[in-house]
């Protein structure tokens, strides 16, 4: 089973993974705020990911990784 984990305090919301993900799972959160004042991104269906990880490889931040 794959598991995505979004580290919601490293992120800082640059939307790159958004841009990367092939199916469009992953949204920037508009109520979550970390403790940075960024809105993280979150992942809608975890289920529908493919593990592609190209998410976590664009990550410039590290926030995202894929087991």
């Amino acid at each position: 089973m794959k598991k995505i984990i979004i580290d919601e305090n490293i992120c800082q919301g640059c939307e790159l993974c958004i841009s990367v993900c092939p199916k469009k799972l992953i949204k920037i959160s508009k109520t979550k705020v970390n403790a940075k004042g960024y809105h993280p991104a979150d992942i809608e269906d975890v289920d529908a990911c493919v593990s592609c990880a190209a998410c976590a490889t664009i990550c410039p931040d590290i926030a995202i990784t894929i087991e």
